[in-house]
This record gives structure tokens, C-alpha cells and sequence, in this order.
């Protein structure tokens, strides 16, 4: 099966859940900006959780399909419709042979994610499909997806194919949406105005006492200098006791940087392997796609928790999504 891309979107680009396993060598991890959309949306549609897929950011493409094709939407409220009429989130949906996917105004969040049965098929590099723009390596030749690119699909899972019968309901309509779909309850509290949580970095206490209360205390809005690399932060700049010293060490996603200005930056799916600025923080990894919805002109509010509860969310996070893909198993069975 194949997907055209008529018009691209903004920012369109083949994300997995990231290329592990070479970090020491400078390879950043790279993936999906929203690992919780990307995981449930291949669910949906029978695939294995780290299957590649779309990552959308705010203005989406405009696509095309050319057979008929199990698809999920789930991330970010980006106006998904087909033929005018509004594609609905977090679950399956069977497209129709000739039909076009397009994106209207961001709802709610500025990332969405498109699961497809069988996955994007392109090579691999380095053990997984994510794209990396900056070393223009993996996905469709280290890029964003452009005008005129034919993405192949690959092999739909059994799952895939009972879905596909269960929404073959023979009717001439643009695409058929399953009546359920991924429960409210479990997903991700997206917000223009997000409150995440995080840890206490190595260098917290080279903070100014009012440093510490107003990492805090004040909120903090993601500024237009922002990308998948990491979220500049401005609002308050944070100042250190005094001048000091530091070797670069290593850094990964949710790490919370000040660079000399004082402004906060919190490192994404691209950032760098190592670094050299003060570590104020983490953020915890449950609230990462929270913080990754958040779009320039939205406001962010750190909230500190301790390692264990970190810890205990993440396992609860990982349960949860656990529960969910058997009640999917057990929905295309159903």
C-alpha cells in the first residue's frame, strides 16, 4: 500500500520511538517528540509499539491514499478530517481507496501522530526508522517529508486485518471510525497551560535561594526559539550563587539546562548527548509528551517531586498501557 503526500505540513517526518544503543558514540536517541501518542496510536492498528510513524506538528499534510488503509490519529487535537467530515482521535480508522487525510486549525496540542497497519517501511539506520534532521540520517533520507513523496507501507498485522473486516461495513463512505476508542482516562493531560513535574538536578543547590523558590513558583511560556532539540524557556531568568565551573557531562531528554543568561531549557528527543550548562532538574519521564504538546505562547509550571514517586508513575504509566493493549487484543477478537 502507499500513501502520497500532495502537501507536506509544516513539519512531517517518520518517527519511532528512537535509535538506542549508540549514544556514546554521539548518536542522539532521536523519536517520536510524544512517545505515549506514538505508542497507543500503533497499537490501534495492530502494529508492535515502536512501529514507525507520521509525527505532525502543527500544520499537517494533506495525504492520499491509494488503497484502502487501517490509520489511528492520536497526540495532539489538530483537525484530522477526511471529505470535510472530522476524523475522530484514539482510534481506529479504516480510510478508503482514494480518499485525502488533510489538518485544519490546532485544537489542543501541536503534535498529532499517524499509526498506519504495517508501519511507514523505510530503512533502518542504526536500528530504528526516526528521523534525525540535523544529521539528515534515518526516515525518508534524513528529511521532512515533501511534496510528491509515495510512503510504503508495510505488512498488516492479523489485529490489523479483524479490524479492517469489523469496519468493511461495505457502505461508499471516505473512511469508517471504530465506535470506541482509547480511554480518556489514560491519556495524557494536555493543557496550553501544563503543570509538570520533575526532580532536583545535580546542580540544583548552585541556585540562589530565590532561583530554587521561583523554578517553582513562577510559570515559565515555551518561546519561538524552541524546536525538537529543546524548549527555551522565558518568564524568569534564574541566577547561580556564583560563578562556577562545570565539565560537560551527559544529558538525555527532560533534562532541565541554564545557560549563562539564566533561562531555562529543557532538552527534547534531539537533544545533544552531553552538556555543558548547570543542571537544575529532570523532568519526569510520564510528563515529557505533556511538555511536548506545548506549542510557542504556551505556559509551563515545574512542580518537584521526589525519585520514588518518579519511579512509581512510570510503573503505573507502563501498567496502564499494558491493560490497554490487551483490551485492544481482545477488541478486534470481540
Amino acid at each position: 500500500m502507499i500513501i502520497q503526500v500532495i502537501r507536506p505540513g509544516l513539519c512531517t517526518s517518520v518517527q519511532d520511538l528512537g535509535r538506542y544503543g549508540y549514544r556514546k558514540q554521539g548518536v542522539v536517541v532521536s523519536g517520536a517528540m510524544d512517545t505515549t501518542a506514538l505508542r497507543i496510536g500503533n497499537r490501534l492498528v495492530g502494529n508492535e509499539e515502536a512501529a514507525a510513524a507520521l509525527e505532525v506538528t502543527l500544520v499537517g499534510p494533506k495525504l492520499l491514499f491509494e488503497k484502502d488503509t487501517l490509520i489511528s490519529i492520536c497526540g495532539g487535537d489538530l483537525s484530522p478530517h477526511i471529505d470535510g467530515c472530522i476524523v475522530p482521535l484514539w482510534r481506529p480508522v479504516l480510510v478508503k481507496s482514494g480518499s485525502i487525510l488533510q489538518f485544519g486549525a490546532p485544537k489542543l496540542g501541536c503534535r498529532s501522530y499517524i499509526a498506519v497497519a504495517g508501519g511507514i517501511d523505510v530503512p533502518t539506520v542504526m536500528g530504528s526508522s526516526s528521523t534525525y534532521i540535523r544529521g539528515e540520517f534515518g526516515g525518508l533520507e534524513g528529511r521532512n517529508v515533501k511534496e510528491g513523496d509515495r510512503l510504503f507501507i508495510g505488512k498488516a498485522s492479523e489485529l490489523a486485518c479483524c479490524f479492517v473486516r469489523q469496519l468493511s461495513d461495505g457502505e461508499k463512505k471516505s473512511f469508517s471510525a471504530a465506535k470506541w476508542g482509547f480511554s480518556s482516562t489514560l491519556l495524557p493531560a494536555y493543557s496550553s497551560r501544563a503543570i509538570v513535574r520533575m526532580i532536583r538536578g545535580p546542580q540544583f543547590e548552585w541556585f540562589t535561594e530565590r532561583a530554587q523558590e521561583e523554578l517553582f513558583a513562577r510559570s515559565f511560556h515555551i518561546t519561538t526559539n524552541s524546536d525538537r532539540m529543546g524548549y527555551r524557556l522565558g518568564g524568569g531568568k534564574l541566577e547561580l550563587q556564583g560563578a562556577a565551573e562545570l565539565f560537560s557531562e551527559a544529558v538525555s531528554i527532560g533534562t532541565i539546562q541554564v545557560p549563562p543568561e539564566g533561562n531555562p531549557i529543557v532538552l527534547m528527543a534531539d537533544c545533544q548527548t552531553t552538556g555543558g550548562y548547570p543542571n537544575i532538574g529532570y523532568v519526569v519521564s510520564v510528563d515529557i509528551p505533556i511538555l511536548a504538546q506545548l506549542k510557542p505562547g504556551d505556559f509551563v509550571n515545574f512542580q518537584e517531586i521526589p525519585l520514588g514517586q518518579a519511579h512509581m508513575l512510570m510503573l503505573a504509566q507502563e501498567k496502564l498501557l499494558k491493560s490497554a493493549a490487551r483490551g485492544i487484543l481482545w477488541k478486534g477478537k470481540g
